[in-house]
């Protein structure tokens, strides 16, 4: 089941788990896809309670069971991508850097936009 935009941010503060089941941390936010306005990627909150951060996942794959999202990456690859702090706002300049550890094509705008946006 494809997860949709409505459908996903009734999921923050579940589980994300990885492929194995093993679970990387809490869903955080989404992030839209800024020439599609479809989900693209979320971010995962992480880290022991006192030293959170939020590291980002692609939702390619995504699929929602009972109290959990399932990513198709592996939690040690998500846990070793670019994060930033709980009240950070990924830089701009930061964002190819999470599409590349993913192995992704990064994509801006023709004006140079950012290819994602919180929603």
């Amino acid at each position: 089941m494809m997860i949709q935009l409505a459908e996903i941010r009734e999921w923050r503060t579940h589980p994300v788990i990885d492929p194995g089941g093993r679970k990387i941390g809490t869903l955080e936010s989404v992030y839209v896809d800024t020439s599609t306005d479809e989900p693209a990627m979320a971010t995962v909150r992480i880290g022991l309670p006192t030293r959170h951060r939020l590291t980002f996942v692609p939702l390619d794959g995504a699929t929602a069971g009972p109290g959990y999202v399932r990513v198709a990456h592996d939690r040690s690859l998500v846990k070793h991508c670019p994060a930033i702090g709980t009240d950070d706002v990924l830089p701009a300049e930061d964002e190819e850097a999470v599409f590349r550890h993913y192995g992704l094509e990064y994509r801006p705008g023709a004006g140079g936009e950012r290819q994602l946006a919180r929603r």
